[in-house]
């Protein structure tokens, strides 16, 4: 009887020997989705999409609201009536180019964005991984890890801030990023090649 609660208590040493051991590795977390939100870096990024979402969305407004207007016209059979044929051809081919374009324009649009998101993601956890490096040397962590994988973590564990303010360096000392301008518009003939070049690039 002794020899098996001697083994028991032993077993019971080991575990909390390494439920002990696990407890001092310095850990830190880090609240990714806040250091895209709040840091200077991570906010330039989704102002530069805002803006790119914006001008697409007006570029597509325009081509529906010449489609809406022209519709509407060659529904007004008095006005159909004082075209010519030739002229009337003209503007129902027009209406069915304006429907392909908008419809070809929301699938790139959709694309376009869908890969600008992710390379923000991809941009942005590269930054985070940087400055998560420097904060766990400077404050002697052996890992810091997405806060989004913890159940629970000890509030003196959260990392969130130091590593924020190390991006906020590190955005200072790094060239500043191209912002999309007025003199950057989208040229609306040239989505096929360009944007989807750029999609696959």
């Amino acid at each position: 009887m002794n020899k098996y609660l001697f083994s028991a208590l032993i077993s019971s040493l080991a575990i909390t020997g390494s439920a002990f051991a696990a407890d001092n590795e310095v850990i830190g977390v880090v609240n990714f989705a806040s250091c895209i939100t709040e840091s200077k870096a991570g906010r330039q990024e989704e102002e530069n999409l805002k803006a790119m979402r914006d001008q697409m969305s007006k570029m597509a407004e325009n081509t529906e609201k010449e489609l809406k207007e022209l519709t509407a016209k060659l529904e007004d059979t008095e006005f159909v009536d004082s075209l010519s044929p030739k002229a009337e051809e003209e503007m129902r081919q027009r209406v069915q180019t304006l429907q392909d374009d908008l419809a070809r324009y929301q699938s790139q649009f959709y694309q376009f964005l869908q890969h600008a998101q992710y390379q923000m993601y991809q941009k942005m956890s590269a930054n985070i991984a940087k400055a998560a490096e420097k904060v766990a040397e400077e404050q002697g962590l052996a890992y810091i890890i997405n806060k989004e994988a913890c159940f629970f973590i000890r509030k003196d564990r959260d990392v969130t801030a130091y590593v924020i303010a190390q991006m906020d360096k590190d955005s200072e000392s790094a060239p500043k990023a191209k912002e999309l301008s007025e003199e950057d518009e989208l040229d609306v003939n040239a989505l096929d090649e360009k944007f989807l070049e750029k999609a696959s690039g």
